[in-house]
């Protein structure tokens, strides 16, 4: 290809051309063999954004609610997927709280909303709850917790796995707040949780701050209790 041609595509960020992507020409008129080439381009650059987008949100798995075993979790239909599936609410700037005991299916769904979200167009975060907490404490010191927490604050879905599972302090909580707060009218946010509400005000040491945290997520919020024994356990593979 003509080095000049090759100096001018990346000047213009025309990845398609000095990438050696281009389109076949065959029997297209300089007009069409253009259009071609823009879709190209285009197209190139929506896939770079997703994977960018996917890189950023930190999903630890590529789940999909086509895989969500209604059978198994009766406490939550397909049609109700279906409505999460479309993603509106999020739009609408809607919360989701997950609430059931280990293996039944939160963070499995919190994944695929993710996920789906993510290759849609959102900006997503995804971190476990003890993950976060240190991206909180740490954000004034270390650059890759500033960055995280830049990413945050620019996102569509914050995903907030396995709250509850590890107990955390008067500072972490007040952090935490402090978070949920910033968030709160901007972003939606999914929280997947052993504890119901009722044991908050245990989890957070403090019952006005964790009435304060659920008076923000559940204004404009759907809660789902799942139910029942662990999926994992009992679709365990035996060795004999």
């Amino acid at each position: 290809m003509n080095n000049e041609l090759i100096s001018l595509a990346k000047q213009f960020r025309i990845s398609v051309l000095y990438d050696g992507k281009i389109p076949a020409k065959d029997n297209l008129s300089g007009e069409e063999y253009l259009l071609e080439l823009f879709r190209a381009e285009a197209k190139a650059r929506l896939n770079r954004a997703t994977a960018e987008r996917l890189k950023q949100a930190r999903l630890p798995c590529d789940k999909d609610f086509k895989d969500f075993d209604t059978d198994f979790q009766k406490a939550v239909s397909r049609e109700q997927i279906n409505i999460l599936a479309k993603l509106e609410w999020i739009d609408s700037l809607f919360n989701l709280i997950l609430i059931g005991p280990p293996g039944t299916g939160k963070t499995h769904l919190a994944l695929a909303i993710g996920n789906t979200a993510a290759k849609t167009g959102y900006n997503v975060f995804f971190s476990m709850m003890d993950n976060l907490i240190h991206i909180l404490k740490t954000q004034e010191i270390s650059q890759k917790s500033a960055s995280r927490m830049r990413w945050i604050s620019k996102c569509d879905l914050v995903i907030i796995d396995e709250m509850g599972y590890m107990p955390i302090t008067k500072t972490e909580a007040n952090l935490f707040f402090g978070l949920i707060s910033q968030l709160y009218q901007n972003t939606s946010v999914i929280i997947t949780s052993n504890k119901g509400f009722d044991g908050w005000a245990e989890l957070f040491g403090d019952s006005v701050l964790a009435t304060a945290l659920l008076d923000r997520l559940t204004q404009k919020c759907q809660v789902l209790s799942l139910t029942g024994e662990s999926y994992r356990l009992a679709h365990s593979k035996k060795l004999f």
